[in-house]
């Protein structure tokens, strides 16, 4: 099926290159659309920008969710599952592909999209763009054209169908799923699922941070949602203390300490990471510090600088046999 025909939408030309099934489907706000795309120049070459398949995962977008490129829904919208479409897009509708692009090459990269956003409303991070590290997409801001999207669209669910992504949920929502998320991590650690509780922190985390973002650094509310966060920070480096990512440990302590740096708990964990990676002296220092700022903790303190001092006195011995080894043999 070739015809090609105007979507009631001025600037867009639909064509169909594989027909779908059933009738359009029915879509309210919180509909989810699951869909592979693929973006092209409307060159003598049809040079590709993007490919959802070569990234290895398809795109989601929630309907009513302000998505970057709101042309994308009014696409899918037109569209049947399982059908193929290919869109051409005049300028009008595409002046904010680049800024979209960069987000989605960041999360298949397993980068954080809004790194390096200054917080500011809509129109000043605008002017933050001067670069969205990707060439090609430097020169899409700097000259806007025409762009052809190739959708192939697999489901549409209703907003009960499907576990909401944090970034779909409002701010009602993301409230009321922290405490859940908190428990459920809580119930993994007591089965020593430490990876799968860790991501329940973290999830929990991320819910909050997004709410932090539209608050102002230090006033009330900011402060509210960080008494919530740092638990779950702490939490989460007591996972990774036990699958042994002590250097995830140390970043994250450190950023917590930044800000709070009377959080005794905190400087425990750091200390606890320090020993594990050798780091005898910043040990010592973060262990007498938990002491100082909480006596009740001093016991375990003593305890773990007991522990600390014959583990580096254990390593001392094996360095020494080692060196000594080494030297021999150079000798010989």
């Amino acid at each position: 099926m070739e015809e090609t025909y105007l979507l009631n939408v001025e600037g867009v030309k639909k064509k169909i290159l594989h027909g779908g099934h059933g009738e359009l489907p029915k879509l309210q706000d919180g509909s989810k659309f699951t869909f592979h795309f693929q973006t092209l120049k409307d060159d003598f070459e049809r040079t590709v920008i993007d490919d959802s398949r070569e990234a290895g995962m398809p795109m989601e977008i929630i309907v009513g969710k302000m998505f970057k490129l709101e042309i994308w829904e009014t696409l899918l919208s037109s569209m049947r599952i399982g059908e193929v479409a290919e869109f051409w897009c005049d300028t009008i509708h595409t002046g904010m592909y680049a800024l979209v692009s960069r987000g989605m090459r960041r999360i298949a990269e397993g980068r954080d999209p809004l790194e390096g956003q200054k917080h500011r409303c809509g129109m000043g991070n605008m002017f933050d763009y001067h670069s969205t590290g990707y060439d090609d997409l430097d020169e899409l801001q700097r000259t806007p054209q025409p762009l052809i999207f190739i959708m192939e669209l697999f489901r549409v669910e209703d907003p009960s169908a499907y576990k909401r992504d944090t970034w779909a949920m409002s701010k009602e929502e993301k409230l009321a799923a922290v405490p859940v998320l908190h428990s459920e991590g809580n119930r993994l650690v007591l089965r020593r699922e430490f990876a799968q509780a860790a991501a329940k922190y973290q999830e929990a985390v991320i819910c909050l941070r997004n709410l932090q973002a539209k608050e102002k650094p230090w006033e009330d509310g900011w402060l509210k949602l960080e008494s919530l966060v740092t638990p779950l920070v702490l939490n989460y480096c007591q996972c990774q203390l036990e699958l042994g990512e002590y250097y995830e440990v140390l970043e994250h302590t450190t950023e917590l300490l930044q800000k709070h740096n009377d959080n005794a708990k905190a400087y425990f964990k750091r200390a606890k990471a320090h020993a594990a990676v050798w780091n005898e002296r910043e040990a010592r220092e973060d262990f007498q510090r938990v002491a100082h700022l909480d006596p009740s903790m001093a016991a375990a303190v003593k305890k773990e600088l007991k522990q600390l001092g014959e583990r580096m006195r254990k390593k001392h011995v094996e360095d020494r046999k080692r060196y000594q080894g080494l030297f021999q043999s150079s000798q010989g």
